[in-house]
């Protein structure tokens, strides 16, 4: 699992190796992180599963790469 920006300073690393149950979904995997996280809680959290913008419900492969990020915005 990989965080950017404003998630990895709220959970104090860039990456972190997190074994989830077998057919568990992102959306799954996240909530796990958020609840031993919870400067996360309440952020408005977006995610990537392999380089790619997925549904929340897509299921997890061994060795899936899943980024954590939040919005950014601009002017």
């Amino acid at each position: 699992m990989l965080f950017f920006g404003l998630t990895a300073d709220a959970v104090g690393r860039r990456s972190l190796n997190l074994e989830v149950a077998e057919s568990a979904t992102a959306q799954q995997a996240i909530e796990s992180v958020v609840k031993t996280n919870t400067k996360l809680d309440g952020q408005k959290l977006l995610f990537a599963v392999n380089q790619r913008y997925l549904p929340a419900k897509t299921i997890l492969n061994d060795g899936d790469e899943l980024a954590i990020f939040t919005a950014v915005s601009g002017g």
